[in-house]
């Protein structure tokens, strides 16, 4: 179920923040990115959700779970730095995202940690 959990959350984040319908904050700090041109943010913000789809596929695989997770691990630091750094005007409540961040990090690396394919990829 934890790995519902964590694959959930990079589908919702991916395809329905980012993708469809779209969140009006995602693409604003997407659009706030430096050198980020105004005809490029629907391109990147598909390309962020497909990603991020890829990722929550990769979860429910269960392979290579330690890597899954250190992926995991970077892409919801760059992704919360790039928010805090370019698009703070966009985010209500940025301590709640960094609360809410580091308990799904906890819970990604418990299901590494619990994956029976961990230790064989």
């Amino acid at each position: 179920m934890a790995r519902w959990a964590v694959a959930l959350v990079w589908f919702y984040e991916g395809v329905w923040c980012k993708v469809w319908p779209g969140r009006e904050d995602q693409r604003a700090i997407v659009g706030d990115v430096p050198h980020m041109p105004a005809w490029a943010v629907t391109a990147a913000l598909i390309a962020l959700g497909i990603a991020e789809a890829a990722v929550g596929l990769w979860v429910l695989s269960g392979w290579w779970a330690r890597s899954a997770a250190a992926v995991q691990t970077a892409l919801v630091v760059v992704f919360n730095a790039g928010g805090l750094l370019f698009g703070l005007d966009h985010i209500a409540e940025p301590g709640r995202m960094l609360t809410q961040n580091l308990a799904f990090l906890a819970l990604i690396w418990l299901v590494a940690r619990m994956s029976p394919r961990a230790a064989v990829r």
